[in-house]
């Protein structure tokens, strides 16, 4: 599980996050909903201990991110993150991009890295792609090849930062069919999502943060449908 006890972030004298506290179980989807700068994508890059923390502690499988002792590059090979923006490198076709990080980090053969990125390629719907550079798919294709090479470390956990905002709207739909697909098969998820009806179907809990900190959380039918906090309900007027 992904255990989180009273975590604090600042950035100099901003603090971001304030004070959270949230454990996600395995098999479990996690939803976080809220407006800009509420601390949901700071908070994900603490989890994956690509930012620091000031205060709390965060731990994975049991193990504490922050600790000084904490093999950093061993944990996030549990912990799959897929950002905005998909970073692929230009000059490697998506086959060789999602094979780069199993050859690199865990040491596979070539023949073994390329049997895992054919799999997870076709996983996501890309198997017709393999030898395409990323510059001649579309946004969408790009952001599933990025879950792709995010599910070639055959990660424990999936964190999505937004995967869908820099997508323009009639690309979104085939990125969040993959989530879902990821979600029903049983994967462990934390998602930052402005996608709310997305994340009333998929989600088991969904977390409002304002502020820094979660006001409210709770069952999707409970915080979306039926919430207990009126800062929870004005937020939701504004994006539905």
């Amino acid at each position: 599980m992904i255990e989180i006890e009273n975590v604090h972030k600042s950035f100099g004298n901003l603090e971001v996050v304030k004070g959270v506290d949230l454990t996600v179980n395995k098999g479990e989807v996690v939803s976080i909903i809220g407006g800009s700068g509420s601390g949901k994508s700071t908070l994900l890059m603490c989890i994956n201990g690509l930012e620091a923390i000031q205060g709390g502690q965060i731990r994975v499988d049991g193990t504490p991110v922050h600790a000084t002792g904490t093999d950093l590059n061993k944990l996030r090979q549990k912990i799959g993150i897929v950002f905005q923006q998909w970073n692929a490198f230009p000059h490697l076709t998506v086959m060789e991009n999602v094979m780069l990080a199993p050859r690199k980090v865990l040491g596979k053969s070539r023949q073994e890295a390329e049997e895992i990125a054919v799999r997870q390629l076709t996983h996501v719907g890309l198997g017709d792609k393999l030898k395409v550079f990323p510059s001649k798919l579309s946004g969408g294709q790009q952001q599933r090849m990025a879950i792709a090479r995010a599910l070639a470390m055959s990660p424990d956990y999936m964190l999505f930062d937004e995967a869908t905002s820099a997508l323009d709207p009639q690309l979104v739909g085939e990125v969040l069919d993959t989530m879902r697909l990821l979600a029903e098969e049983g994967m462990t998820m934390v998602l930052v999502t402005h996608e709310i009806r997305f994340a009333r179907d998929v989600s088991d809990r969904v977390a409002f943060f304002r502020n820094g900190k979660i006001h409210e959380i709770g069952p999707p039918d409970q915080v979306i449908g039926h919430p207990q906090r009126p800062e929870t309900a004005d937020f939701l007027k504004s994006v539905v």
